[in-house]
């Protein structure tokens, strides 16, 4: 299995992703080769200087970046020896089996869809996010940004995606599935969400348990959260503020460590016909390394051939 990383990607740049890398590559099995992309001097520079031979790793030269500023759409096209074309172009090339980045998420978006294209049938791919409960198990929440405005059946649709990715990759049986709404009952919320358990209800596609509010979702009562982008941007930004102001304060406390993106990692695209994992932006070099670790575990689990199989 070959796993591709953006190394040009990401706040901490080149540095955070090579040294992740080298971590990745220590955890990882024998048969997993890393493919760093990214200019090839600054990765040989920074491995010189960990005393890590570059033979360790597949080194492919990409002397462009798409930085942060840059248009997601404009960025792949206008920027083709750039790491994240570069990287699609691979993937697209069934060269590499996973490609993971850190840098763009709008051009690693568009990427996925105009460069490796979403599976048949599914409207929208979408992101999701892992939020910790406090009985020690994780929520997922989708889409956290994506897809900001949501039609009842593209949230029908996470349903099924967050389902298949907690069965397969979380190892959760028969996942629990809810739909996030400012009350419990099958009247409340807008027109979306109204309309949107209508179709839920009595799904044979996935284990639909009802609505739940905001309050209950680091509680455990679902497995799986829906909602639109919109929302779930905010819930994700809210408890990543929260773990923010806490360390501010110096309060430590274990439950509320796992709220740190470092334990995470990345999340995949769902929807897409190839594995792509995206990374936060400010990532270090411990949550480069469990991006690449997660990448490795979506992969393993056959993740996207599942959906592909489930959206025939």
């Amino acid at each position: 299995m070959r796993i591709a990383i953006d190394i040009s990607g990401g706040d901490f740049a080149p540095s955070a992703n090579v040294l992740g890398a080298i971590l990745a590559q220590k955890e990882l099995p024998s048969d997993v080769r890393l493919v760093l992309i990214g200019r090839e001097e600054e990765i040989l520079e920074t491995l010189a200087q960990e005393q890590v031979a570059p033979e360790l790793f597949d080194i492919v030269h990409a002397p462009d970046i798409i930085t942060m500023h840059d248009h997601p759409t404009r960025a792949i096209p206008q920027k083709p020896q750039s790491s994240i074309s570069v990287g699609f172009q691979l993937l697209a090339n069934k060269e590499i089996q996973s490609f993971a980045s850190t840098g763009n998420t709008g051009a690693m978006l568009v990427g996925s869809i105009y460069k490796v294209n979403s599976i048949p049938g599914v409207i929208r791919p979408c992101i999701t996010s892992l939020l910790p409960n406090i009985d020690g198990g994780s929520s997922l929440i989708l889409d956290v940004g994506s897809n900001a405005d949501c039609k009842p059946d593209v949230l029908y649709q996470f349903a099924i995606l967050g389902s298949l990715y907690a069965k397969n990759v979380l190892q959760i049986e028969a996942p629990k599935v809810a739909l996030l709404n400012i009350g419990e009952e099958e009247s409340k919320g807008n027109l979306l969400t109204q309309s949107t358990y209508k179709l839920m209800d009595g799904s044979d596609d996935f284990n639909f348990i009802g609505n739940i509010e905001g309050r209950d979702i680091f509680t455990g009562k679902a497995d799986v959260v829906v909602c639109d982008g919109f929302t779930g941007n905010v819930v994700l930004k809210e408890a990543e503020g929260l773990y923010t102001l806490m360390k501010k304060r110096g309060i430590h406390d274990e439950y509320f460590d796992r709220f740190n993106y470092e334990n995470y990692g990345g999340t995949p695209i769902l929807g897409v016909n190839s594995d792509v994992i995206i990374g936060h932006g400010i990532s270090n070099d411990i949550a480069v390394k469990n991006m690449l670790i997660h990448a490795y575990d979506v992969a393993s689990s056959e993740l996207t051939k599942k959906i592909k199989e489930a959206f025939k």
